[in-house]
């Protein structure tokens, strides 16, 4: 803070020296030349007729889609439990994986700070770093369209958050149980069982739960690259313009993430 005496002796007080109201004032026009440029840079290749005809064709496409084809529900019950499916199973598959990677990754009770939590957070930060619909579109290319590749990419997608969030949540334990535990001659996987997984516990059922939710609706788009599922419906639709089939399938998305939400938010209640 800048301090001037004024002629009758008095104080002013300014938050700023005026060599740092410059500096701030050259950084906020370096911020934004930075922005007109990127936005030169983004749009050289818009052409702007199609950006002015857009509400247009947004009105024409929204005419088209409405009503929604009501009828075609009954083909779209079993990609929805395709959905589910990739959905639940790639949260397990995630979990069971997560977990150990978790315990690794945490520097009170990983067996080697300097070879093993290194490598555990690798793995937590490279799942988090390429998003499902990615992972679907690798697996895809290597296993073959079908809900596997689905199921895998999720569960590669959900190593990373679970990971992260539980091996912090065991970071935080109360050490004094742990020493209680240990201090009885209890082995390390007792002082694991008895000492570190009621504490994170809540933690852990928690996570599981909402990643499960944010699953549902990664699943419901994997079939847009050909890994099943509700996705793969509305590729179809799109492709053929059957805009009333697409409006059909969102609507079934919308549900099904509706309910999801309610489910893990009344499980996660109950939990912790």
């Amino acid at each position: 803070m800048a301090v001037t005496r004024r002629a009758d002796g008095g104080f002013d007080w300014r938050l700023r020296t005026p060599r740092q109201s410059l500096a701030q004032w050259a950084l906020w026009l370096g911020l934004v030349a930075l922005t007109v440029w990127c936005w030169e840079v983004m749009t050289e290749t818009t052409i702007w007729a199609f950006v002015s005809d857009a509400p247009r064709q947004a009105a024409d496409i929204a005419g088209r889609a409405f009503p929604p084809r009501w009828s075609y529900m009954e083909r779209l019950w079993g990609p929805l439990w395709d959905t589910l499916n990739i959905a639940t199973l790639g949260t397990l598959l995630g979990v069971a994986i997560a977990l150990p990677v978790a315990f690794l990754a945490a520097r009170n009770t990983t067996p080697s700070a300097l070879i093993l939590r290194p490598a555990a957070l690798f793995v937590i930060v490279a799942s988090r770093s390429i998003n499902s619909l990615i992972w679907a579109l690798l697996l895809v290319s290597i296993l073959g369209p079908g809900l596997l590749a689905g199921v895998i990419a999720i569960a590669l997608r959900s190593i990373g958050f679970i990971g992260k969030l539980l091996y912090e949540a065991i970071e935080e334990i109360d050490a004094r149980q742990v020493e209680a535990v240990q201090a009885t001659g209890a082995s390390g996987p007792q002082v694991l069982t008895y000492a570190v997984w009621p504490q994170i516990a809540p933690a852990f059922w928690g996570v599981s739960v909402f990643r499960w939710d944010i699953n549902i609706r990664e699943s419901a788009v994997l079939g847009l690259v050909g890994a099943g599922g509700l996705g793969l419906q509305l590729s179809g639709s799109l492709n053929t313009l059957a805009w009333p089939q697409v409006t059909m399938i969102i609507i079934v998305i919308l549900a099904a993430v509706v309910a999801s939400e309610w489910v893990s938010a009344k499980v996660r209640h109950a939990i912790i």
